[in-house]
């Protein structure tokens, strides 16, 4: 005879954990179990047998191993339903910072007692301060640069304003209005020094833009718009003043004949158009910094005489 433990009955109540699992990235919580059927007994075999891995109280692992966001997924159904995914790990999901080892971030409300491993902040959400990405509840772009702006360094701070604006997550003028808004919430006066002047923070598109971005900073170089529209072309940094544009190519930039005369033919228009193109590579901003600054300096002083 069949055991009671493969009834259709008990069948469908796994194949509800299983759906709740596959939408939360592999976590199931008790009152989603309870209200599956499950009983406290069924519940306690399946941690017994293993099925069920506790993660926080009342929230479980229901899959043989971990997905990339369970411990995201956990930490926000360990903290209430109106809990949210927030600061770093809210920014982290959003992709306007990098993932930092410790203890996940949520932003809930009334939460009492401590979850190990969930860094907790106690604020009430508006409904506008949320929303959803993967599935997983996490503070609104706007929101998070604003905890943002309390954590990280101003520089790092830049550039996850400028992932969020270039990810089309929020505007400029939306951010502007934010800190203008809530001049004494905390990180609005930082969030203000990174958005920078009126044309905001500086965009970059790659790693080799980022240092050179950071050699100009640190030799005290003019501030070069980052980015810019010039005709039809985008360059990686305008100095315009002084009419020169550097272009940083990466180490695979040049990979065939093809592209090589392409950018030979948008120097030549760029340069009919009024600017000299300074072209850089990944080795020189990084193995030649110092002589590479020295060499940006003297061109932009050149060019600046001649003005």
């Amino acid at each position: 005879m069949a055991s009671s433990r493969f009834t259709p009955v008990t069948h469908r109540r796994d194949e509800l954990i299983a759906t709740a699992a596959a939408r939360q990235h592999g976590v199931v919580t008790r009152r989603q179990l309870e209200e599956a059927g499950f009983t406290h007994t069924a519940v306690g075999r399946r941690l017994e047998s293993g099925r069920l891995r506790p993660l926080h109280r009342g929230v479980y692992l229901a899959l043989p191993y971990p997905l990339p966001h369970t411990s995201e997924m956990a930490a926000v159904l360990a903290c209430g339903p109106h809990a949210a995914l927030s600061h770093i790990s809210g920014g982290a999901l959003l992709e306007l910072n990098e993932a930092v080892a410790g203890p996940v971030d949520v932003t809930a409300a009334g939460h009492r007692g401590r979850c190990a491993g969930i860094r907790v902040h106690q604020h009430c959400l508006t409904n506008d301060e949320r929303t959803v990405r993967d599935g997983i509840p996490v503070t609104s772009p706007a929101r998070t640069l604003l905890d943002l702006a309390l954590l990280l360094p101003p520089r790092q701070l830049e550039l996850a304003v400028a992932r969020a604006e270039r990810a089309g997550l929020i505007t400029r003028a939306a951010l502007r209005r934010l800190a203008s808004e809530r001049p004494a919430r905390r990180g609005a006066r930082a969030l203000e020094v990174a958005l920078g002047g009126p044309d905001g923070p500086a965009l970059t598109r790659s790693a080799a833009e980022e240092t050179f971005l950071a050699l100009v900073r640190k030799a005290r170089l003019p501030q070069p718009e980052c980015n810019v529209s010039v005709g039809p072309y985008v360059v990686d940094f305008l100095f315009r003043r002084a009419g020169i544009a550097i272009e940083v190519d990466g180490f695979r930039h040049h990979g065939s004949r093809q592209r090589f005369e392409a950018d030979r033919r948008r120097d030549s228009e760029l340069a009919a158009g009024g600017l000299t193109v300074i072209r850089l590579t990944w080795r020189q901003i990084t193995g030649d910094a110092l002589a590479t600054a020295v060499q940006v300096g003297q061109a932009l002083a050149v060019a600046t005489c001649r003005r």
